[in-house]
Order: structure tokens, then sequence, then C-alpha cells
């Protein structure tokens, strides 16, 4: 499958200062540059918020300008239409201001993410979680399902683009029922080998985690598998 990765601001190596700095301090910068364009809806907000968020992927990242355009390909066609709707309702400044903070909010969270090792990012999520595990939370099994969806993503989008281009070759790109079937089919023969994989590990069964009478967290797993203890 083709890599998604560098759309969707997975991790790429890099020797940037970014790199460096730790997690809470870049998702903390990463918050304050939503507040901000959020709280301050002013050109001179998004503009401040536009040129540090770029400076900083730029200088501490060391990606390219082109680079940093690309990563935005994909909003391209939202952020557009929605640039010309609230240019043409509110004014080209009111646009600037809207699209100029979503692109601003975009960049902040690709920072951390490009810059960010996933393991390292799962591990933040699961401190974040893990107050609210007297609600019932489970942290752990968040930062698995989040890892799931990470890994997910950029399989279905290449599937995508795969199935599309080999109806293309056939001629048969205009009919929806080539390319939806395949995907589909694709679709859930992934996520049935994803629930395979968990099951095998012992992952995503709650009732094994039960504890019987006497107070054993596993023994309600046991009773049902033998051979596992």
């Amino acid at each position: 499958m083709r890599g998604f990765g560098s759309t969707l601001g997975l991790y790429e190596r890099g020797h940037g200062f970014l790199y460096r700095l730790p997690l809470p301090l870049k998702a903390g910068a990463s918050l304050a540059c939503a507040v901000a364009v959020v709280a301050w809806r002013s050109p001179e907000t998004t503009a401040v918020a536009l040129a540090v968020t770029a400076g900083a992927l730029l200088a501490g990242a060391r990606l390219s300008p082109a680079r940093v355009l690309r990563m935005l390909l994909p909003a391209a066609p939202v952020l557009g239409i929605l640039a010309l709707y609230q240019g043409v309702a509110q004014g080209w400044l009111r646009a600037f201001v809207v699209v100029g903070g979503i692109v601003a909010c975009l960049l902040a969270a690709r920072a951390v993410t490009l810059t960010t090792p996933t393991q390292d990012l799962l591990d933040g999520v699961v401190r974040l979680v893990r107050p609210f595990r007297r609600l019932g939370a489970d942290p752990e099994r968040f930062a698995l399902a989040l890892s799931i969806m990470l890994r997910s993503i950029p399989y279905l989008a290449g599937l995508f683009v795969d199935v599309r281009e080999a109806a293309r070759a056939r001629g048969l790109d205009r009919s929806p029922r080539v390319a939806v079937t395949p995907l589909v089919v694709g679709a859930v023969a992934y996520a049935h080998r994803t629930g395979e994989a968990l099951a095998a590990r012992g992952l995503g069964d709650h009732e094994d985690d039960e504890p019987d009478e006497d107070g054993d967290p596993g023994a309600a797993g046991r009773r049902r598998n033998p051979t596992n203890g």
C-alpha cells in the first residue's frame, strides 16, 4: 500500500529542534495556537499564528516550503470552498481570518505529530486519560484504539487509490459498483485480520478481566480456556 503517513501527519525522522522538545511543551503550544485563533478572531492574530506555525515547520522540523504546502493539499478543496463562501458572504478579510485560523491549527497539529514518535504520542495520550480511570475510562484501551486508527487510515486510503487505479486501467472507473465493492471487501478483510490479531494477543475481551468470587481477576478467562494456565 502507498504511504499516506506524511499526508496524515504521522512521525518522520528529522533533526530540527522540534524533535528535541518534550511532548507536553509541543502539545501545549499547539493548543495555545488553537485557543488564540478562536478567542481573538482578528487578521493580526491569524497572521501571527500562520507565521509561527509555518516557521516552526520550516525551521524546527527543517521542511521545505513546498513540503509544508503539500501537507495542506488534502484539505485544500474544503478550505477553498469555505474561503469562497466566507469571502462572498462576509468579506475576504473575514475569509482570511476563518480559513487562515484553520490552516494555522492544522500546521500546529502536524508540527506535533510529525516530530513525535508514535509510541511517545500514545504514551502521552495514556497519561492524559489516566485521571479519568476513576470514571470508568481505560487509558490503555483508548491508546490501543488510537493506534489502530492511525494504522488503518493510511491502509484504507492506499486501498482506495489502488482500487480506483485498477478500475481505471480496465475502463470501469465510471462504475460505482466496481470501485466500491473491492474497497468494502478489503476494509472488512482488514478489520477481520485486525480483530484476529488482537484476539491472539488476548486483547479486547473485557470478560477475561472480570474477577471471580475469590477476587482472582483472571479466573473467568482461565475457566473458559483452561489450556492457558
